[in-house]
């Protein structure tokens, strides 16, 4: 676990979703509601979102699932798991703070596995990135799903560019005003020009052990979603 990390997370949870929405423009609601569906097609009654921060993405799966499915919700964050199961939405969703490198689960216990806007911040370095997707896998049933959305790389430089210099310009600055915290969107804005494109996020959840693994990029590449198979 990075207490750094966590102590940031800790700092901005009170006004995370309205920073999100408002830098994104209502974006990032919009690719959460299209990964559930994504993450809902297939077998299973066991899901899992990890990293689940104020439960945004748990209430998603939670809006697309079946009666009988069961929907797991965890974070490093006591904070943001706070806010999250307080929410009359989030009603019947079981949350656990748990770290996303040991998670409190025996193998092979879930059918499907969401990660959203997340994947970043378990990227301390390569290999604790691929410590935290096999611990993934190691506790999917076989077959199980596992559905990753971020943020990504643009192929075309130009966007690229525009995107990088926004995150520079805009993203770190309003979001200090609104939160308050100057290091959760320093944070912010020096991971997301840094983290892995498409191609090579697929390449870290196959080394992981995972096959299948496909993804559908979105909006000219500033996001994508990952979706792979144990």
């Amino acid at each position: 676990m990075n207490r750094g990390i966590q102590h940031i997370f800790s700092d901005v949870a009170h006004t995370y979703e309205l920073v999100n929405h408002v830098l994104t423009f209502g974006l990032d609601a919009l690719c959460r509601r299209k990964a559930a569906k994504l993450a809902a097609a297939g077998d299973g009654t066991r899901w899992l979102d990890v990293c689940c921060g104020t439960g945004e993405m748990a209430v998603c799966l939670r809006n697309v699932a079946g009666k009988k499915t069961m929907i797991a919700a965890t974070d490093f964050c006591f904070p943001m798991i706070r806010k999250a199961a307080r929410k009359p939405e989030a009603s019947g969703i079981v949350f656990t703070l748990a770290d996303a490198q040991a998670l409190p689960f025996r193998d092979m216990t879930f059918d499907l596995i969401t990660l959203s806007f997340a994947t970043r911040n378990i990227n301390v370095s390569r290999v604790s990135l691929l410590q935290c997707v096999g611990e993934f896998y190691r506790i999917l049933k076989p077959g199980g799903r596992f559905v990753s959305l971020e943020t990504s790389q643009p192929p075309s430089r130009f966007v690229r560019r525009l995107f990088h210099m926004y995150v520079r310009l805009v993203v770190q600055r309003l979001g200090q005003i609104i939160s308050g915290s100057r290091a959760g969107y320093a944070y912010l804005a020096h991971t997301i020009p840094r983290f892995y494109g498409a191609d090579e996020l697929a390449n870290v959840i196959r080394q992981a052990g995972f096959a299948e693994v496909t993804f559908d990029s979105m909006f000219s590449g500033l996001a994508a979603i990952h979706k792979a198979v144990r």
